[in-house]
Order: C-alpha cells, then sequence, then structure tokens
C-alpha cells in the first residue's frame, strides 16, 4: 500500500434491520425482512402501504432536546456517523481536525421537515413556522450536522445523486484523500422519507410494489413477481482513511477502497439505458482504478431495487463488464430501497462479506426471472472466499456508481 491507498478503519448504521452494524448484518445473514404495514391514520388511502421503517427510532439513542433541531434525516446520519467514528477508534483519541473531512449525502434531504412546516403555515400562519426550518430541510444538513458533531475543518461535502447517492459520497471521500486533503474522511448516505407524497409520487410512476397485504415479500429483486421497490429508511457511513495513517496508529482495517467509477447515461431521467451502457462504464472504470481484473471480483452487491426493468438491465451490464462466475445478492430483498443511503449500506453488507467470507442472501427470489443466468445466493448465505467484490448503485436521472472493495 502507498501513500494514496484508502482503507475502511470504521463502520456505522442505522437501518429496517437493526439499530448498528452488527444488528443489520446478523438480521441480513438470518435473511430477515425490515419491511412491513403503514398503520398511521395518513396512509390509509394510499395505493402503497407498506414501507421499511427503521428498527430502532432516533428517540431511542438521542436526546429529545437535539432531535427537535434535527430532520430525521439529519439525526440518523448523526447516529450512524457517530457509530463508525467511535467503531475507528477515534472516540477516545482524534485526528487532527484539519485533516478530516465528510462525505455524507441525501437523495431528497429533508422532506419530511418541509412537509411538516408547510402544514404549520398553513393552519396557524407564518409566526409559527419553527425558526431551524432551514437548517432541518437543507440538503447538505445530514453532512452538515455530522461535520459539525466530530469537528471536521478539512470540508464538509453533500452529494445529491438520487439512489446512487451513498456510493457517489463514498467515492468522492476516496478521492479527497487520495488528493491529499485529508487523512480522515466520514462517508456515506441517510435517508428518511416514509411519507405520503413521496408514496403517492413513487406510486404513480408504478415505481413501487402494492403488495400491501404481504409486505415481507413485497421486496423481490429477479423474481417474476416483482412489481416495483419498497422504500426504506437508514443512514450508513464508512471511516475511509489514508492506508499509512490508519497503520500508524495501529487501526483495525476491514477491507481496502480500491477503486471507483462514475458515469452518466444522457439517456432517461428515470428510466436506465435498455443495455445498461453507463452502468458498464461505470464498472469498467471501478476495475481499472482499482487495478484488479473482471475475474477478481467474485460477489457483487447488486443494486437490484426489484424493478421490473432495473432489475435485468443490471444482469446486462454485469454479464458485459465481469462475467458470468460472481456470486450475486441483493440485499434490498431485505431493507427495502434506502434511496440515498442505499449505496452506504450496500456498501457496508459487501465490506463485511468481505470480512466473513460469506455472501448474504436475497429473499423472496421464489421464481426467478428468465434472464437471470448468474449465481445469486438465493434464500440462504453462501459461504465464500472473497478476496475483492463489487458494489453498484444506479440512480435516476442516469447515475452510475461502482466500488471495488478488497481484502485488507
Amino acid at each position: 500500500m502507498n501513500r494514496h491507498d484508502v482503507v475502511v478503519t470504521g463502520l456505522g448504521a442505522t437501518t429496517p434491520l437493526g439499530g448498528d452494524v452488527a444488528s443489520t448484518w446478523d438480521a441480513m445473514l438470518a435473511g430477515r425482512s425490515g419491511v412491513g404495514p403503514l398503520t398511521s391514520e395518513w396512509a390509509a388511502e394510499l395505493p402503497v402501504r407498506i414501507a421499511a421503517a427503521l428498527a430502532v427510532d432516533p428517540s431511542e439513542v438521542l436526546e429529545r432536546v437535539k432531535l427537535r433541531r434535527l430532520d430525521r434525516s439529519e439525526a440518523i446520519a448523526m447516529i450512524a456517523a457517530r457509530q463508525a467514528w467511535s467503531d475507528a477508534g477515534f472516540a477516545e483519541s482524534a485526528p487532527d481536525a484539519e485533516r478530516v473531512a465528510v462525505s455524507i449525502g441525501t437523495g431528497i434531504g429533508g422532506a419530511l421537515t418541509l412537509l411538516a412546516q408547510d402544514d404549520i403555515l398553513e393552519a396557524s400562519g407564518p409566526r409559527r413556522v419553527s425558526p431551524h426550518t432551514v437548517p432541518m430541510l437543507m440538503p447538505n444538513g445530514p453532512a452538515a450536522f455530522v461535520g459539525l458533531d466530530l469537528g471536521a475543518k478539512a470540508g464538509v461535502h453533500s452529494v445529491a445523486s438520487a439512489c446512487a447517492t451513498g456510493a457517489e459520497a463514498i467515492a468522492l471521500g476516496m478521492d479527497i484523500i487520495r488528493a491529499g486533503r485529508a487523512d480522515v474522511v466520514v462517508a456515506g448516505g441517510a435517508e428518511a422519507v416514509i411519507h405520503g407524497l413521496p408514496i403517492a409520487g413513487f406510486a404513480a410512476m408504478r415505481a413501487m410494489s402494492t403488495r400491501n397485504d404481504d409486505p415481507q415479500r413485497a421486496s423481490r429483486p429477479w423474481d417474476k413477481g416483482r412489481d416495483g421497490f419498497v422504500l426504506g429508511e437508514g443512514a450508513g457511513a464508512l471511516v475511509l482513511e489514508r492506508a499509512d495513517h490508519a497503520a500508524a496508529r495501529g487501526a483495525h482495517v476491514y477491507a481496502r477502497l480500491a477503486g471507483a467509477g462514475i458515469s452518466s447515461d444522457a439517456y432517461d431521467i428515470v428510466q436506465p439505458h435498455p443495455e445498461g451502457e453507463g452502468a458498464i462504464r461505470a464498472i469498467r472504470l471501478a476495475l481499472a482504478d482499482a487495478d484488479v481484473s473482471r475475474e477478481d471480483i467474485v460477489h457483487v452487491n447488486a443494486h437490484a431495487t426489484s424493478t421490473p426493468v432495473g432489475d435485468m438491465a443490471e444482469i446486462a451490464a454485469l454479464h458485459a463488464a465481469v462475467g458470468s462466475h460472481p456470486v450475486l445478492t441483493a440485499t434490498k430483498s431485505m431493507t427495502g430501497h434506502l434511496l440515498g443511503a442505499a449505496g452506504a449500506l450496500e456498501s457496508i453488507a459487501t465490506i463485511l462479506a468481505i470480512r466473513d467470507s460469506v455472501v448474504p442472501p436475497t429473499i423472496n427470489l421464489d421464481d426467478p426471472d428468465d434472464g437471470l443466468d448468474m449465481d445469486v445466493a438465493a434464500h440462504k448465505p453462501r459461504q465464500l472466499d472473497i478476496p475483492a467484490a463489487l458494489n453498484n448503485s444506479f440512480g435516476f436521472g442516469g447515475h452510475n456508481v461502482a466500488l471495488v472493495f478488497t481484502r485488507a
């Protein structure tokens, strides 16, 4: 490893499967679903009445006074970042603040605050609107509050690239370290928009599953019965660190972030390119950046959202970019789709798969699509030696991000 090598030394998460990384990973390996019914009154008339809500509410972790000044997306970003920071060993001995940066994104931002404060404005007038409204709804809020909480002074960055956000934020964190701007970057994504308006909007596009009577089986990537994604919420954070900086302090290293590839389709605002051209380019760029061959990739944590078009477009891209040999999984079958946080959480799952030599299962794959001619770890985890793995994230707007992680 040279000065510019980047390693992962801390992980943090709060998800529909658990309030931290360990509980989330245990639930993944057990094949548990985090999807359930929406029982609130506001959901009664929606065409979609299921979602993957957090397993542990932020109110169980953060002080009530602090929560009043944070949007839900900001609160969970802070929870995940604090976990990752502590996991990296910085809770007791923090690095030089001028060499610490933050790169945390969100696909939609503080939508819950915006909608709630608009209700107050309409019902009670402008004097009742909270003075904290703007800091709570601004899309850079999660990154900014994490930066304040950790005292980061090397830059706070907020990526917004729809469902590719978390992965792109991690790629940016790697670039910051490689450029010599920071020794440590807390990177990832956060999203919390389980609300009637986003659900109604996605449902109007026919992008979401309407399997309201069977929520735990609604997210079913690559299955013939898939009818759309399930909305989830959560946050994932990684501590990225310059390899020699980590070695000098004797840090535990989970994996190496070896490379990233980013491309754009220039095709359609919501539909992926039918031949997956942008995804292919992103994967090939990531392999070249990581200096690994396509044969080296033995595992892929796929984007696979459970949509009729997107799932198979990714399979076509994988065939072209890496071949048919890797063992695939789609952890969204358990977590639902965390939008801007998806790439961060799935990076964590990829890293732990490398660490533990196991591929987490894809649940609900009962009747595979006829075009699914790759090996999927269906229903139960698969033991597998994983020297290198790929994580894909794609987003509305034609965003494509591929990350390559290797054994440290």
